[in-house]
């Protein structure tokens, strides 16, 4: 089996760490999407307010392809749907009834997967709202039904701080996810699949389908960091990725012909810490109560790296399974630039902090303003993919759409620790996911 060594990246050692027991949260009078949460897409409504849906009835299409449908994780009435500037969809709130319908189909067996063309595979998974799970590099946008990749990558690792692993979301589901893969295996020559050591030899049920193995810091976990080391040709930066959590979603979809709506969560915020089984589109404060009441926090949903900023009244989104909270870090620090910083998470050597071994605290912070970049190239030492971002954001400034290509602005995995990591402050990753975005637009957006 093929080792990927990832030399670079960053492991966060700080305080927050869920417990491992698995605690069960259910019986919501309220689930909620959010399309303005999930990348690129562009939401045309086939619901309104008051309308009677079912589990896994259409809420709504992407205009881009109407044929893509998104689903409710829940059977009730709508009871609200929330716009904000332009008409953007924040919301749409759906009321559960305690009887939920659900729409289902005829479960599917491997054999009679075996046996389906992949355009019938492909309408099956489109109209039952399993399609969004699987993505396209290296945009990460919603992956094309009408393309054929050379491979899917299925990445079961999650090294975002506090996500759950493979260990925890797998337990009792190593059948979904064998089905899953069976659908996967109809859809590309090749399905790729990447665990960490550890997990390929704990997760026996599943271990003969791992094709390699990972090591390193975060994010080893990435598709597109396992797409760096391994691609043999041009054509392998078309790949198609899916998350092993979402395998198990589809797994569950094909035996049982019902939308899938369970989600295994880590919930680390300063009042609860715990990975819990719940259900998509949960109400953020009842998975972490006491979100609405805390002024000083910042919270995330889908992890400290990758996650969006949400409101505490909010719900988790269809990607999302981890839901974190870190103090604002406002609070101003009395003769702050005087003190060796021994409680302070840091990359370089300027706090004392380095010589520690236990986990720290983390804020939002900034700690400090942007600055000018002084080309020190503390960003390029932690960048997993070889890229060089301060050059690449210098040429994106300067609207030098080649030179930054050539410099690897595709190759960017968006991890976010060139920002983290950057003396002068500067949101380098969000300078380069916006020149990505608006390079898809402009080139190779539907």
């Amino acid at each position: 089996m093929p080792t990927v060594a990832m030399k670079k990246g960053l492991g966060l050692n700080i305080t927050g760490q869920p417990d491992p027991n698995l605690e069960t949260i259910t019986g919501f009078d309220r689930i909620g999407v959010v399309p303005e949460r999930i990348p690129f897409v562009k939401p045309k409504l086939q619901v309104a307010e008051g309308d009677t849906v079912r589990r896994g009835s259409v809420l709504f299409v992407d205009k881009r392809n109407p044929d893509i449908c998104f689903v409710s994780p829940a059977g009730g009435t709508v009871k609200a749907i929330d716009f904000g500037p332009r008409r953007v969809i924040r919301a749409i709130v759906i009321a559960v009834d305690r009887d939920e319908a659900c729409e289902s189909v005829d479960p599917l067996s491997e054999k009679k997967i075996s046996a389906m063309q992949k355009a019938g595979l492909t309408a099956l998974m489109m109209k039952a709202g399993l399609w969004p799970f699987l993505r396209a590099l290296p945009f990460r946008d919603m992956a094309d039904p009408l393309s054929d990749p050379p491979a899917i990558i299925v990445n079961l690792e999650a090294l975002d701080p506090f996500h759950p692993g493979p260990l925890v979301y797998m337990k009792d589901a190593a059948d979904h996810f064998r089905l899953g893969m069976s659908a996967l295996s109809r859809l590309a020559p090749r399905v790729l699949v990447a665990a960490s050591p550890e997990t390929a030899s704990r997760l026996t049920a599943i271990s003969p389908l791992i094709s390699h193995t990972v090591t390193g810091p975060y994010p080893a976990d990435d598709p597109g960091v396992l797409l760096y080391y391994t691609r043999s040709s041009p054509a392998d930066n078309r790949n198609w990725y899916i998350h092993g959590a979402d395998v198990v979603l589809m797994g569950e979809f094909l035996k049982t012909g019902c939308f899938p709506v369970h989600r295994v969560v880590a919930v680390s915020t300063p009042m609860v810490r715990y990975y819990c089984r719940t259900r998509m589109g949960a109400p953020l404060v009842r998975l972490a109560p006491g979100l609405d009441k805390a002024d000083t926090i910042q919270i995330m949903a889908g992890g400290l790296w990758r996650g969006q900023r949400v409101s505490a009244d909010s719900f988790l989104g269809m990607y999302e399974t981890a839901v974190t909270a870190l103090p604002d870090g406002k609070t101003s620090e009395f003769l702050g630039f005087l003190r060796p910083g021994t409680n302070k998470p840091t990359r370089s050597r300027a706090f004392l902090s380095r010589l520690r071994k236990g986990p720290l605290p983390m804020d939002a912070g900034m700690h400090g303003e942007e600055r000018a970049c002084v080309n020190c190239g503390t960003c390029a030492t932690v960048c997993p993919v070889d890229i060089l971002p301060q050059f690449t954001v210098k040429a994106v400034l300067a609207g030098e759409v080649e030179e930054s290509l050539a410099h690897g602005l595709l190759d960017c995995v968006e991890c976010g620790l060139c920002a983290y990591v950057c003396p002068s402050k500067i949101e380098l990753t969000e300078h380069l996911k916006t020149a990505r975005q608006a390079y898809y637009m402009e080139t190779t957006a539907p």
